[in-house]
């Protein structure tokens, strides 16, 4: 009964016009005075922010801040693929013949995941992570891979939230949630970065001028407020890492795993 009321009542807010509203006042003048209570309340490290907190405009500004030079090295170990965000690992593994299986008890299809796209069919036996970042984290989103944007898509939808009650019990919020697709071709294939929207996340932005050819490590996007990666990579072209596991924390820049050479 509990469950169900939960769910009821994330369904009445899991609105755009209450995320809209949220955004505006997130992105308002009197919003920064809430940017210590935010931090502390948090546990942010506000001194690895690339200003100090006096010079952030509003409480978007400070979410979407920028961390200071250095912060966060880029792995430089040739054909790996990077988190592309600071996050946690909810879910990874296999895609079995286009189905990601037991996200927090859910399973979900690459054909619903990517709208349907006939690119799909590159991702159908191929390997995923869903990687959440919690208000905590750093939220801008960089390039896993060296290479070029070969398509990008918007998904109007929901925004559901994408933390632990989310996934277990709203259904499938990771394919009915807005997203933004970027497919990016490099040398050993092809990754899809999808990002996913949820409660409270007014909008995902793509960094201005978005450039077609990105390096690893390079800006990509950000989320207004917390939310989550589903990174996916092509059948046959990718071995993870074997430490890492469901409930691992990974910083961007990390390595997730190595892509295979082409035979």
């Amino acid at each position: 009964m509990k469950i169900s009321l939960f769910r009821l009542l994330t369904e009445l807010s899991s609105r755009k016009t209450v995320s809209r509203l949220t955004g505006a006042f997130a992105k308002s003048k009197t919003s920064r005075m809430l940017i210590p209570r935010f931090a502390k309340t948090y546990g942010i490290r506000v001194e690895d922010a690339e200003k100090a907190v006096h010079e952030y405009a509003s409480l978007n500004d400070f979410f979407t801040r920028r961390l200071k030079d250095g912060l966060r090295p880029v792995d430089p170990t040739p054909d790996t693929l990077i988190s592309p965000v600071d996050a946690l690992v909810t879910g990874m593994g296999l895609i079995k013949d286009g189905l990601i299986v037991n996200v927090k008890g859910q399973d979900y299809t690459i054909e619903e995941l990517l709208n349907h796209s006939p690119r799909m069919i590159n991702y159908k036996n191929g390997f995923y992570y869903v990687l959440y970042l919690s208000p905590t984290d750093y939220h801008r989103i960089h390039s896993p891979v060296t290479g070029v944007i070969v398509e990008k898509e918007h998904v109007a939808g929901k925004v559901y939230p994408v933390n632990d009650f989310g996934l277990k019990h709203m259904r499938r919020v990771l394919s009915r949630n807005e997203r933004l697709i970027t497919y990016v071709q490099h040398e050993r294939g092809e990754v899809a970065v999808v990002k996913v929207g949820a409660l409270n996340v007014s909008s995902i932005q793509y960094v201005s001028p978005l450039p077609d050819a990105l390096e690893r490590g390079g800006d990509l996007a950000y989320f207004e407020f917390g939310s989550t990666v589903v990174l996916l990579t092509e059948t046959g072209t990718f071995n993870s890492r074997s430490d890492l596991s469901v409930g691992s924390k990974v910083r961007m820049g990390e390595p997730l795993g190595t892509f295979k050479l082409k035979a």
